[in-house]
């Protein structure tokens, strides 16, 4: 069956291999993105959105709901890094990650079961990462927001679940993005000689783990934490 689908962030890396997995699924994909759309965009119905403003959350969601529908699935994959040593964290560093990761992560999943409740259908899948369970350093304000997102999203599967709708959260280890490129040569071999299976990630592999959470084969599975990281944290 086809659905409505909302990637916020999918203009690149995991959320853009999420949007085009839906999309040829066969579902109507609606990607959010702060600054510039993908390219190309065939099949997508592009919204500029910056998750951190209300407003534009809110006029965002209209328009999926003007062009595409009420959003059924909903993949809460846009945020940021602000990456230091905590000593060195400033409270703009901490709250501005935290703001996009997690606060936004709850403004869209509240606009969006609103609508899922009622009509008695909803997927909410949220990306968290491994480093919310195993911790990385220079990265306490990124690990404190992906750690909220698990226990937000086992809260809103208790709230939601008569309603038939679920929601999970994938918890990527390092994934092959152009944010993961960016880290520096001696942290990104550390890294990925740490995880067992001795690779990166593809985008597409999370994609895939995302997809079947989205699916109608997945109606028995919420407040669950999927780790796809080659085994890096053991299902810590």
């Amino acid at each position: 069956m086809s659905r409505v689908v909302l990637v916020t962030g999918g203009n690149r890396g995991i959320g853009l291999a999420c949007a085009q997995m839906l999309r040829d699924a066969g579902h109507k994909v609606a990607i959010t993105y702060r600054s510039d759309p993908p390219s190309p965009a065939e099949g997508f119905l592009c919204v500029q959105c910056d998750v951190t403003d209300n407003d534009q959350v809110e006029a965002a969601f209209r328009k999926i709901e003007e062009e595409l529908g009420e959003v059924e699935i909903l993949v809460s994959n846009a945020g940021m890094t602000a990456d230091k040593l905590a000593i060195r964290l400033t409270d703009e560093d901490f709250l501005s990650v935290l703001n996009a990761n997690l606060i936004g992560g709850f403004r869209v999943a509240k606009r969006a079961v609103t609508k899922m409740m009622r009509a008695r259908f909803g997927r909410i899948i949220f990306i968290g990462s491994i480093v919310g369970t195993i911790g990385q350093p220079g990265q306490a304000n990124y690990a404190a927001s992906k750690a909220g997102l698990v226990g937000m999203a086992r809260t809103f599967a208790k709230e939601f679940a008569s309603r038939n709708v679920t929601v999970n959260v994938v918890a990527p280890g390092p994934v092959a993005t152009e944010m993961f490129a960016a880290v520096d040569d001696d942290m990104r071999n550390a890294i990925t000689d740490a995880v067992p299976l001795g690779r990166l990630a593809e985008p597409s592999e999370v994609a895939a783990a995302v997809t079947f959470l989205a699916s109608d084969a997945a109606g028995f599975i919420t407040g669950a934490v999927l780790p796809v990281d080659g085994g890096l944290g053991m299902g810590g």
